[in-house]
């Protein structure tokens, strides 16, 4: 973005935040009264919502600046998966691999989960824990939750991570995430967190900011709570003729949902099915004839065929350039070596 572009946008946020609130808001600090009053009704301890909400005093302008940015130009599939799969990461991932080789098998084993997948998403949302966000939570959520554009599901949010802060999981200093509220290594929302963060490490806290162990096993539950399956995988890579295409288009219905990114899927048909459709696997040979289900996602030039493990994924982020990238790092990473013998 060039500097003058930083300006304007900047001096959009400031107009917003200084337009008259004569909506149902009203002003952010009365609003902000209502939410103290309702998390005390909550049962959220009134030390911590002071300590949370007491030095707020105005929305934060770069997050209700980022949540209005957000309509920017998309990246074809391909050049996405480009970008995202360097060989950089690949190398990092299998150091990183490595280095917590014990804790990841660990946590596979229990969840059912493959570590490779499993420190695919820790690289993926975090740079392999080098990065997590910065921004305090509790003012981006307030923010977010005062803005009338997603205030009821961000209010819910906001009260969550209040909860979160009750339970003694995390000082109010210490929780930092994204300008949307998705907190930690994992980027989990303060629901999320609520639901599927764990305590593998045993230390009575569930820390998705510092402990890897908990990080790796939070990762794992979340999937295994949306479905994930051992022993099955996520999909594979495949081709797709021309010819194919025009029938597939003709006789395969797409998926209903709330999401576009299964909306551009296919229902799921067996794999006898789709080998009958023309559709191969990506080094040409004939798909196997099972009764395994499989959806179709394509983009201008790359196919894939998914199985349901791979809506575990999208759970995590409706996007299939998100969902794609994940299991294919996870594929690379899969292939890594043993883990280091230690010196002697």
């Amino acid at each position: 973005m060039t500097v003058a572009g930083t300006i304007v946008v900047c001096g959009l946020s400031a107009a917003l935040l200084a337009q008259p609130q004569d909506d149902a808001r009203g002003s952010f600090t009365a609003w902000l009264d209502g939410v103290r009053a309702e998390a005390l009704t909550r049962g959220i301890r009134h030390e911590i919502v002071e300590r949370a909400l007491g030095d707020l005093e105005e929305p934060v302008a770069v997050v209700i600046e980022r949540d209005r940015a957000q309509t920017e130009r998309v990246l074809p599939l391909e050049a996405y998966l480009t970008r995202r799969l360097t060989p950089t990461v690949v190398r990092t991932g299998r150091e990183m691999m490595a280095l917590h080789h014990p804790t990841l098998s660990q946590v596979s084993e229990r969840y059912g989960v493959p570590a490779a997948l499993i420190a695919s998403i820790w690289g993926v949302e975090s740079n392999f824990g080098r990065f997590s966000g910065i921004r305090p939570t509790v003012a981006a959520l307030a923010t977010l939750a005062w803005d009338p554009r997603r205030a009821d599901f961000f209010r819910g949010e906001l009260f969550d991570a209040l909860e979160i802060l009750n339970r003694g999981d995390i000082d109010v200093a210490d929780m930092r995430g994204s300008w949307a509220g998705a907190m930690g290594q994992p980027q989990f929302m303060p629901s999320s967190y609520l639901k599927f963060a764990e305590d593998f490490d045993g230390d009575g806290r569930r820390d998705i900011w510092n402990s890897t162990s908990d990080v790796f096993a939070s990762i794992a539950n979340y999937l295994r709570g949306h479905g994930w399956t051992p022993g099955i995988g996520w999909g594979r890579e495949v081709s797709v003729p021309p010819d194919a295409l025009t029938r597939i288009a003709a006789e395969v219905t797409q998926r209903s949902g709330s999401c576009q990114a299964v909306r551009d899927m296919t229902t799921p048909l067996p794999l006898r099915e789709w080998r009958r459709l023309g559709v191969r696997t990506a080094g040409g040979a004939p798909l196997p004839a099972g009764d395994a289900t499989a959806s179709l996602v394509s983009g201008s030039t790359r196919h894939f065929l998914v199985y349901s493990n791979y809506d575990a994924i999208l759970e995590y982020n409706c996007s299939h350039a998100y969902a794609l990238s994940v299991a294919l790092l996870g594929d690379r990473l899969s292939r890594t070596t043993k883990a280091p013998v230690a010196a002697r």
